[in-house]
């Protein structure tokens, strides 16, 4: 009884309370949090840098309501209910350092709230097992908060987004009841049914979110025990060191063996590389000759390497394979060093990547049972374009025991700066980009990523960074780069040692192979300026080009097997192998 009667007590007393508020503040306040939680729940791509503003806004507003919610359930007693107090306190200051410091606003938010999320959740569940009229409202609501603070610390890069949404809600529906309070005074039952709703809802939706992020976690190969390098690694680059069968994807007419080698790191570091070698099953009287394959991109981490692929050549954009075994030739495709085996990846670092080309092809020649012929045409496409340059540079001096008849790149990352400049200022491109910053802050020393993104861009670069594109957490990626309002970087990435190492791996070498440099007209990632730009740099200083262009053709359109570019690319190849002059070299560009 004596219980009963103090907690009545506390109730009007909180009620008294509510009711002395003055009416036109709280309706303000009410109008205020029902604006910014509807915009930041509906508005959600509209810009990253106003959704985190918002977010810190939204965070001082969902304390003040945690504060307010107490008082008006009669449980605002400090010594009582003092984790609701302490949670109140971490939003308030998580939302001012926002605020104050914006330079840390990401990184801040990600961690005070995560880990402020998970504390609250665990104080409310334990409030919840305690027992009182709405324990399973604390039991739903503490779990609901748990999860979403794992989830908040599993993907840091979209806690802002994911946190927009649900403190939107939360937010405006505090705003409702503060509305509602204002105008017809308190209403505890009407209180406990939306509280009960809302408990509910962010359950639903945590624990939808969590089994999402499960199967993109699932969704993301691992490499095995055949990337890992022998305990005695040869020094001799394009050793092969192991090969077992291949079947995923390869095409019935031929065989195929994933293979790991030897090869070297763009400072002479020796390093193992993984690729797959397709021959083809049907007798010829001449052992068929290579296609070295360099594939576009397809990440920057370990288990983007096309060979753990679900399709292994379509994810870095190879959609000729069957073309190239119908006409008899053998295929060694490169998965490069650092994807697959240990990292880092090299990504648009030129030697390294033309190495790990070069090497493939070397160990490939070392199959048990396989006989491949002497003459090798380079493909690559995208960063593989770049690596068939590089190659083509590179061979006669590395490695003049592959004889290169030819070196088609396809829409070639050619012009680094010009390229890494325009990728950081396109929404999409910007996943491109980390993989750069990503890249060359592994590759070298020198090079500082943190002194060219802007702070409030570094933990999305970094996540982004670190994700294939072949997997689905690249839907994780997409999402926050369209929610990016501006280029991620705050200084120009031609300046510096960022900037001096983009012209260093820029493909500015003499090429002594028949070039063939294609282009789509209708490229948004390598710009068709930009390509012309550099073969008109390359026919000046005398290298002899081949430069076709693809009306209507975009980055990867370009070569898919429909594309105009499929039958010249074929053509322009047998020519090569038949050792027929190449024609047609730098025409005029507009």
């Amino acid at each position: 009884m004596a219980v009963g009667a103090a907690r009545q007590r506390r109730r009007e007393s909180a009620e008294r309370l509510a009711l002395r508020v003055p009416r036109v503040p709280a309706l303000v306040t009410g109008v205020l949090c029902l604006l910014v939680g509807a915009f930041m729940a509906l508005r959600l791509f509209s810009s990253l840098a106003v959704l985190v503003v918002l977010t810190c806004v939204g965070l001082v507003l969902a304390g003040i309501g945690e504060l307010a919610s107490g008082a008006a359930d009669g449980r605002g007693g400090r010594g009582r209910d003092w984790g609701r107090w302490a949670w109140a306190g971490v939003l308030v200051l998580a939302g001012v350092v926002g605020l104050v410091r914006p330079g840390l606003t990401v990184h801040a938010l990600v961690l005070v709230t995560g880990a402020g999320l998970v504390v609250s959740g665990l104080l409310e569940l334990v409030q919840g097992f305690r027992g009182g009229a709405s324990r399973w409202v604390a039991v739903v609501s503490g779990s609901a908060s748990v999860g979403l603070g794992v989830l908040a610390l599993a993907w840091p890069d979209v806690t802002v987004v994911v946190l927009a949404v649900l403190l939107g809600v939360r937010i405006a529906l505090f705003g409702v009841d503060l509305l509602l309070a204002a105008w017809r005074g308190p209403r505890g039952g009407a209180r406990v049914s939306r509280g009960s709703v809302r408990a509910v809802a962010s359950l639903v939706v945590v624990a939808g979110l969590l089994v999402v992020g499960a199967l993109v976690h699932d969704g993301v190969p691992v490499p095995d025990a055949f990337y890992s390098a022998p305990a005695t690694v040869p020094s001799q680059p394009g050793q092969l060191l192991r090969a077992e069968p291949f079947t995923r994807d390869v095409p019935a007419a031929a065989q195929g063996w994933r293979i790991l080698y030897t090869t070297t790191r763009e400072a002479g570091q020796p390093a193992v590389a993984s690729a797959l070698v397709v021959v083809p099953r049907a007798a010829s009287s001449s052992p068929p000759a290579v296609i070295a394959w360099a594939h576009g991109t397809t990440g920057a981490a370990p288990a983007c390497a096309p060979s753990l692929q679900e399709h292994p050549f379509e994810s870095g954009a190879l959609f000729l394979t069957d073309q190239v075994v119908s006409h008899g030739w053998a295929l060694v495709a490169t998965d490069y060093v650092g994807l697959g085996t240990a990292g880092p990846h090299p990504y648009l670092v030129g030697e390294a990547e033309g190495r790990s080309v070069l090497d493939a092809v070397r160990a490939a020649h070392h199959l048990s049972g396989v006989t491949l012929g002497t003459d090798t045409v380079v493909w690559g496409h995208s960063q593989g374009g770049h690596a068939a340059l590089w190659t083509g540079i590179l061979g006669p001096t590395y490695a003049p025991d592959v004889r290169l008849d030819g070196v088609a790149a396809l829409a070639p990352a050619s012009n680094l700066p010009a390229l890494v400049e325009h990728l950081g200022g396109s929404r999409i491109g910007s996943m491109f980009a980390s993989y750069v910053a990503t890249a060359y802050g592994s590759v070298y020393d020198d090079v500082r990523p943190d002194d060219y993104i802007r702070p409030g861009a570094r933990l999305i670069m970094r996540e982004m960074g670190q994700r294939c594109l072949s997997n689905p957490g690249v839907l994780v990626s997409l999402g926050t780069a369209l929610s990016m309002d501006k280029a991620p970087w705050n200084r120009d990435v031609a300046s510096g040692p960022f900037g001096a190492r983009l012209t260093q791996n820029t493909p500015t070498g003499a090429i002594a192979a028949p070039l063939l440099i294609a282009q789509g007209l209708s490229d948004t990632l390598v710009v068709p300026a930009s390509q012309d730009a550099y073969v008109q740099q390359r026919c000046a200083a005398g290298q002899a080009v081949d430069y076709r262009t693809y009306a209507g053709r975009g980055h990867v359109e370009l070569v898919t097997a429909d594309s105009p570019l499929a039958p010249d690319l074929l053509t322009w190849t047998q020519d090569r192998l038949a050792g027929v002059a190449p024609t047609g070299t730098c025409p005029a560009v507009s």
